[in-house]
């Protein structure tokens, strides 16, 4: 049985990473995905290649989420998954001391101010049928801090809260319009291109920058997937406000090794 039968999906910045494989794997449970991303080109090819619609959106125009309104009015799933580290154009300052307002603003603007403007389209394509899921992706950094990525740690905090403040409010209206959010830690992304080289010694670097989880790999963006279909389903229809970590365990502690 297909788990997502007939629900409409939006999801942002999918046209790549761990919103790509969301984007697939709810195609594959029988949702009506929309792929949304601001690379239009990407986007449209992932879309093709996946079976399913394809709309730009850049996360962090107003305009761009008035339109998506208009020609996606009513949704069943929303997952607020469009986001940027900072580090995208190279190496540049984001702890504490030495990072510009600039920089700072830019990332919470894509973050943060991404996933408020896709919590209110997602309410407003929800509330006429008074159900639905939002699904925003946080991160292992909302919840530690990390001295090197202030501005990333930071707005993926606020986005663990904001989910929170959300969740509330629908349930306050009486709505059940379900808020989650995902917190992944080291998935194994583009993102981690640059850090990894294709030297040979690349496997020599991935196991060193996953040397203090305690299931030693990196995981998979169709992990994290597989999380938001539970989240998306109505299997979860009890589950709002909540947060998932996929971390491999280091949460949790340390696993200590056998002697």
């Amino acid at each position: 049985m297909q788990r997502l039968n007939n629900k409409t999906c939006v999801v942002t910045g999918a046209a790549r990473g761990i919103g790509r494989a969301i984007a697939a794997r709810f195609h594959e449970e029988g949702a009506r995905v929309i792929v949304t991303d601001l690379d239009e080109t990407a986007g449209a090819a992932t879309a093709a290649e996946i079976g399913c619609r394809f709309e730009k959106l850049d996360v962090r125009e107003e305009a761009d989420w008035l339109r998506l309104a208009g020609c996606v009015p009513m949704a069943d799933v929303v997952v607020n998954n469009a986001g940027v580290t900072g580090f995208e154009q190279g190496m540049a300052a984001h702890d504490p001391e030495h990072a510009s307002l600039a920089d700072w603003r830019e990332v919470h603007r894509v973050n943060l101010d991404g996933t408020f403007l896709g919590c209110r389209y997602a309410i407003g394509a929800m509330k006429g049928k008074g159900a639905g899921s939002i699904i925003n992706i946080s991160s292992r950094s909302g919840l530690v801090g990390i001295p090197l990525a202030g501005a990333y740690a930071s707005s993926k905090a606020a986005i663990r809260n904001h989910t929170k403040t959300v969740a509330l409010y629908c349930a306050q209206q009486g709505w059940t319009i379900r808020c989650n959010s995902i917190h992944p830690a080291a998935i194994l992304t583009s993102i981690w291109e640059p850090m990894l080289g294709s030297g040979p010694d690349r496997e020599a670097r991935m196991r060193a920058l996953v040397a203090d989880t305690p299931l030693k790999r990196f995981g998979m963006p169709e992990e994290v997937a597989a999380i938001a279909v539970t989240l998306a389903s109505d299997e979860a229809t009890y589950v709002t406000g909540t947060e998932v970590n996929i971390d491999g365990g280091l949460l949790a502690g340390s696993a200590a090794s056998p002697g």
